[in-house]
């Protein structure tokens, strides 16, 4: 029974926190060989790109904070002349001794990756939605917990179908927005350092709710184990999305680098 319990756990947490961690970090990876991509102009593009993307990153914190019942004190959309940089910020206070603000707290902090992600994916559905139903199709019928060796293929389909429409004037609106907003998925340092008070709180809760579960009904255990396991492909098919975007403004920036920026050197 204590194994199964663990290996509940276990699944649970990888493919919920486990995913966020993942793709979050692949997103900031991309993003700043991104910006390296373009050297001393990298600040100016950043602006370039922020004017649309910083406004929805902290819209995306203050929807959480709506959510999750936090007072929001004080909220910059965007601004160009702060001394360390900072675009834009959301400050927010919460009462520590209640649970749900504090699980609130991790929510909060990764809400650029998860809100953006989504709203890329609406925006994909919106202009291709024959692509949409393609990759939904695909990474719904995953069983992660067996096959998750199935998300790269998930990825190859999802490059076929965009190199298919080309020829599409929508897919390059599409690439056009999303590079905008993928760009400004990445997590700040304040960001991160917020997610991980929420994250600590829903780690232990995750586990108590697995114990007692598990005691009452180990089948029990199991249905509610595939019931998350269903909800992190949905997790993935968004992650995915905005992995998916943040590569191509990568790819886009090396072609930027090696033909345009090279010429001017």
């Amino acid at each position: 029974m204590i194994i199964n319990i663990l290996i509940s756990y276990l699944l649970q947490i990888g493919f919920t926190i486990g995913i966020i961690i993942l793709f979050g970090y692949l997103i900031a990876l991309c993003n700043k060989l991104f910006y390296a991509n373009f050297g001393a102009k990298s600040t100016i593009v950043c602006y370039v790109t922020g004017f649309i993307g910083t406004p929805i990153h902290e819209l995306s914190h203050a929807l959480m904070c709506v959510i999750f019942g936090h007072k929001i004190n004080e909220i910059k959309l965007f601004q160009i002349s702060s001394k360390d940089g900072t675009l834009g910020y959301v400050n927010h206070s919460y009462n520590p001794r209640n649970i749900y603000q504090s699980i609130g707290t991790f929510f909060i902090g990764v809400a650029p990756i998860l809100v953006i992600s989504c709203l890329l994916y609406l925006l994909l559905y919106l202009l291709l939605p024959d692509l949409t139903e393609t990759i939904r199709s695909s990474i719904t019928s995953l069983d992660l917990s067996t096959d998750f060796k199935g998300v790269f293929s998930l990825f190859k389909t999802t490059f076929e179908g965009l190199i298919s429409n080309t020829n599409n004037y929508k897919l390059w609106i599409f690439v056009a927005i999303s590079i905008t907003l993928s760009l400004h998925m990445t997590l700040s340092g304040a960001d991160i350092n917020g997610a991980k008070k929420g994250l600590v709180i829903i780690i232990i809760l995750m586990l108590i709710v697995d114990i007692i579960l598990g005691l009452i009904n180990i089948d029990l255990l199991s249905q509610y184990t595939s019931g998350i396991m269903w909800f992190s492909n949905y997790l993935l098919l968004f992650l995915g999305t905005g992995l998916t975007c943040s590569i191509i403004a990568l790819i886009i920036s090396y072609i930027i680098k090696y033909t345009i920026l090279k010429r001017t050197i």
